[in-house]
Order: structure tokens, then C-alpha cells, then sequence
């Protein structure tokens, strides 16, 4: 059994379940490595370039449309209660976007999405990439992540 609560929905109605159980095997993989608690929650919706459009302009102010948002709703003071499942926050995808992505970095759809899925599950965990030496890390936790799944470039 997974100790880990992952929900996907797929607003597109696009979305190959392969990839969609790619996407949710790789957030196992990431919130193991990352040594979350168990009943850890996190929620992944694919949406349309518009839709993250809409999400980006209202949240962060971007009047432009992005490749993932991610919407922490654990704060670093928040204390557990027992028996009460964690809620991490939500992870918003745009396949459009992904997969102009994966066509101009030249690797598959899954790889893009796999590695969108962790980059917005680290930001839910507290990674950021404001500064040059955030960057690095976060983009060596990503990386470092998706080979121990198995999702190479």
C-alpha cells in the first residue's frame, strides 16, 4: 500500500494514463526521497496553457502562461497532528506546455512531466530557486530524484 496520497485529475482530458501513473510513481519516489511522513497529500492537475495563464496572472501577478505552479499549503510552523494527514499542496501542470518543452529540449513527454511533477513536489517541500546556489540544489535534488525513478534525458 502507498503511504503517500497523490490525486490527479486531467482538466485536458488528454492525458495518457501511462503518464499519469508515471506522474504519480515518480512523486512516491520524491516524497520517499525526501523522507516525508507517511499519509503526506499531494494534488497534480494538467491543465491547458490558458487555464495556468488565468492561475499565474491571479497567484503571482505573471500575466503569462508557465509550465507548473505549485501551491504550498504547509507552512515550516505548521505542527503535525496526530492521526491528521499532511496536506503538502497542489501541483498545476500545462501539457501544452510541456510538451512544446520536451520537443525543444528533445526528450519525451514523460521526462518533461516526470520532471515537472518534482520540480513543483520540491517547491511544495520548500525548495526554491531565487538564487544561483537554491538553483543548483533544487536542480540537482530533481535530477538526482528522477534517476533513482528511472526517468533519464
Amino acid at each position: 500500500m502507498n503511504p503517500y496520497e497523490i490525486v490527479i485529475q486531467d482538466e485536458t482530458n488528454t492525458v495518457k494514463e501511462e503518464l499519469i501513473q508515471l506522474v504519480e510513481s515518480v512523486l512516491e519516489t520524491g516524497l520517499k526521497e525526501e523522507e516525508a511522513p507517511e499519509g503526506a497529500e499531494v494534488s497534480v492537475t494538467f491543465v491547458t496553457d490558458k487555464e495556468i495563464h488565468s492561475l499565474n496572472l491571479e497567484w503571482r501577478g505573471k500575466d503569462k502562461s508557465t509550465d507548473v505552479l505549485s501551491f504550498a499549503l504547509k507552512e515550516e510552523e505548521d505542527i503535525p497532528v496526530a492521526g491528521v494527514p499532511e496536506l503538502l499542496g497542489d501541483i498545476v501542470i500545462s501539457t501544452e506546455t510541456a510538451a512544446q518543452q520536451a520537443e525543444t529540449y528533445g526528450h519525451s513527454i514523460e521526462r518533461e512531466t516526470a520532471f515537472l511533477a518534482v520540480h513543483g513536489l520540491l517547491h511544495l517541500l520548500g525548495y526554491t530557486h531565487n538564487t544561483e546556489d537554491e538553483e543548483k540544489e533544487m536542480f540537482l535534488r530533481q535530477e538526482q530524484i528522477l534517476e533513482k525513478h528511472g526517468v533519464s534525458k
